[in-house]
């Protein structure tokens, strides 16, 4: 199958704009100088951290495409891959706007605050980022909306047109993560303002990500084939592998700076990785299920996940249980999901939507400022009720928000180009029928 001519012109005008504009506007940084309040060991650590977080989506799509039967890899792992291109085009022309741009209402930023990104190059450093560049962080953050919407696909795998995703893509950045990016990590954000703790993305990347999977599961339905057979387990290994080392730089970039702040994220988000693996497969086995090289990564993945809003939160022994409590909860989801009708193919919203939802509702039980000198109340263990119940409660209202949205997201893609490969494409598999191509 070939892309539609008539569809393939529309993003292809798209790009034409913005190539245009980018002749037109793109301006010349002429007031450049050095600024003494920027540190050279913050700088190099968060652009370190960037490309650790970049290398996550290339992780993420071994981790994937290991997952899939033989006839659908490729296809699976350039859904990851392609959004390196898409989101990193959409984040230059508006999305950093969006997501960090000038407070509208507290729920997005103003488009126009970095169109292209203007001012940028030049501009003072972000305020909750005040030692490096302010391009350092544009960059960082770009890496967090590539990952994304990748982490979605493994709902749908298997069963959705390529082009129609390159559309989905488009707009789930515009309209549900740089949104949610914005309210929650923006000053000016509705639920910063609220005292929510999202310390690299709990909520903005992996509870988002697992929702919308959800509602993309319960719209495509169920695929013509639905036995789980993996084409490569060491791809699953190596993938996971690549996330986490990644994920060091994703929680641990997000302290912004070379400071004891990241090394407590870094050491927070190890602890609970490794705990969330072999509780996995201890969990396994007290089911009468023998450890495997699956259990064992995805297990190492839903760790990670819960201790991404918490990681700069918490001490160590507490990361250690979000690490175990995450992986028996997602565990025992994705046992119960395989008795529903929902075709999760890859148990996405298990892993990441509960993994994420997990994290954060445990950072209103462990969060203490002993640990984060920046955060004012204690989490419920140390007697206080507040943050656990704005954690709780605005997960709860991202969670419904979020489903609702990406069912409309989906309802729109699926009228402007239809979402669902055919039976027959199905059958014969993605990689030849969208892309061509073959193991």
């Amino acid at each position: 199958m070939h892309m539609d001519k008539k569809l393939a012109i529309v993003p292809f005008l798209l790009l034409m704009t913005v190539t245009i504009l980018s002749l037109i506007l793109g301006h010349n940084p002429v007031n450049i100088v050095p600024d003494p309040a920027l540190d050279k060991g913050d700088t190099a650590w968060l652009l370190t951290s960037t490309a650790l977080v970049l290398i996550m989506t290339p992780g993420l799509a071994f981790f994937y495409g290991g997952m899939v039967k033989k006839r659908n890899v490729i296809s699976t792992m350039l859904q990851s891959f392609i959004c390196m291109a898409i989101v990193t085009l959409l984040w230059v022309v508006y999305g950093f706007s969006l997501a960090f741009g000038k407070d509208v209402g507290g729920v997005f930023g103003n488009p126009a605050t970095f169109f292209l990104m203007n001012g940028v190059l030049d501009g003072k450093p972000w305020s909750l980022a005040p030692t490096v560049p302010l391009v350092v962080f544009a960059f960082f953050q770009l890496k967090f909306a590539i990952i994304s919407p990748a982490l979605v696909t493994g709902a749908f795998s298997e069963r959705v047109r390529f082009t129609s995703y390159i559309l989905f893509i488009l707009m789930y950045f515009t309209f549900i993560y740089a949104p949610l990016a914005h309210m929650t990590w923006h000053p000016d954000g509705m639920l910063y303002k609220l005292g929510v703790l999202d310390f690299a993305g709990g909520t903005v990347v992996h509870l988002s990500a697992g929702v919308a999977a959800l509602a993309s599961a319960i719209y495509l339905k169920k695929r013509t084939d639905q036995e789980m057979k993996p084409a490569r387990i060491t791809y699953v290994l190596l993938g996971a592998g690549l996330l986490w080392f990644g994920w060091f730089g994703f929680n641990g970039g997000s302290a912004m700076g070379a400071s004891d702040l990241a090394a407590i994220a870094l050491a927070t988000t190890a602890v609970a990785s490794g705990a969330g693996a072999f509780a996995w497969i201890i969990f396994d086995a007290l089911r009468s299920k023998k450890p495997s090289a699956m259990g064992t990564s995805i297990g190492a993945v839903v760790g990670l996940v819960a201790i991404t809003p918490a990681a700069g939160f918490v001490s160590l022994p507490h990361a250690l249980v979000i690490g175990v409590v995450a992986a028996i909860v997602s565990n025992a989801m994705m046992e119960w999901r395989t008795k529903t009708n929902i075709d999760d193919t890859l148990d996405v919203f298990p892993c990441h939507g509960i993994g994420g939802l997990t994290g954060m509702i445990l950072t209103g039980v462990f969060a203490s400022p002993g640990v984060n000198a920046a955060i004012t109340d204690k989490g419920l263990l140390f007697g206080e009720t507040k943050l656990f119940f704005t954690q709780a409660l605005s997960a709860l209202a991202v969670l419904v928000a979020v489903f609702f949205m990406s069912l409309i997201i989906l309802k729109i893609t699926d009228w402007i180009t239809p979402l669902r490969a055919s039976e027959e494409e199905e059958t014969i598999g993605l990689d030849m029928t969208q892309l061509g191509e073959s193991l």
